[in-house]
């Protein structure tokens, strides 16, 4: 343990602690809401808990991995390698989750007929699963040699020092901004979020399209449909702006690293950049108890049940669709 913690260095501790006691209860209500309410079993909520798991991740294990690093310990190289990859598979897996998100959403108003025998249970716990082991491979190719070892072990020589080299461990001193940039940013980050913005104002589209044929007598259960669909969609599409909104600036942060190294990078913004993407996995809890009605009535049924001990009557598990969302 060092012996000294600048007031600089207690203040970053202090606002990461802040997230991840944010961050960790609020994913695990949305966890245990999906266990609870029936209602929330549909493939979309499935791939929600996905993205929740990960988020629990990131306030239980990615925070104070960060903390640790914050504080500079000396650790042999693949030690500190090994600190440093738990964010960039979580951070993928979140990706490929909100994508699966955007498809199935495409689903639903695409083929609204057919799409309970398109997309079942057991094809969205495959594809969840490939999620995660796709976030696994991507994560950890810097364990697998894409890393900074070589610039390190010649410095390490040049001192004289033999075996594995002993560093300040430091995210930047051992993975690639090669790696980061060309292969984590330019084609597992960038790609997936430009396809889901496309995904999303097709889907935006379709309804609109929908929503604008003349209403006959007959029509008012597919009107009902495509705007309780519209609000849906408008709350993720909110969950995936947030999500660039919280990774870009350290992803073009890690692009002026690469091709400007004599740029110089302000502290502050560095820190703020990092607060955004541990911040993300506090954000989303608040977005579905305020945009999505399913969530907020179990969340409430939760809290009533557990925690004021003023139990309400059960939650209708079966109430129609189109009350769920408004």
């Amino acid at each position: 343990m060092p012996p000294y913690i600048s007031a600089f260095q207690a203040a970053y501790i202090g606002i990461e602690v802040l997230i991840a006691l944010v961050s960790v209860p609020g994913n695990v209500l949305v966890i245990w809401a999906v266990k609870v309410n029936q209602a929330l079993r549909d493939a979309t909520f499935c791939f929600i808990v996905s993205l929740a798991v990960a988020d629990v991740a990131v306030g239980a294990l990615v925070i104070p991995l960060a903390i640790l690093i914050n504080i500079g310990p000396q650790t042999y190289f693949h030690t500190c390698l090994m600190v440093a990859c738990p964010v960039l598979i979580l951070t993928q897996s979140s990706i490929l989750a909100l994508l699966a998100i955007a498809v199935d959403r495409y689903l639903r108003v695409k083929i609204p007929l057919r799409y309970k025998t398109v997309v079942t249970q057991r094809r969205a716990a495959v594809a969840i699963a490939g999620c995660w082991i796709l976030s696994l491979v991507v994560g950890l190719t810097p364990m697998f040699g894409w890393n900074n070892l070589s610039v390190v072990e010649q410095a390490w020589r040049a001192n004289g020092s033999v075996g594995e080299p002993v560093i300040k461990c430091e995210f930047e001193k051992v993975i690639s901004m090669e790696y980061m940039v060309y292969f984590n940013f330019f084609v597992w980050v960038l790609p997936p979020l430009l396809l889901m913005v496309l995904i999303y104002l097709e889907v935006f589209y379709l309804i609109r399209k929908q929503l604008n044929k003349k209403v006959s007598a007959s029509s008012g259960d597919p009107q009902k449909y495509y705007g309780k669909e519209l609000k849906i969609a408008k709350s993720l599409a909110l969950i995936l702006f947030l999500f660039a909104l919280s990774w870009l600036p350290l992803h073009i942060l890690n692009c002026i690293t690469l091709f400007c190294p004599t740029c110089q990078k302000p502290s502050i913004l560095i820190y703020i950049a990092i607060f955004l993407t541990h911040g993300n996995s506090a954000m989303n809890p608040i977005v579905y108890a305020f945009r999505i009605h399913k969530f907020r009535v179990t969340f409430l049924k939760i809290w009533n049940d557990h925690f004021r001990c003023q139990p309400k009557p059960p939650i209708d598990e079966d109430l129609p669709e189109e009350k769920a969302d408004d």
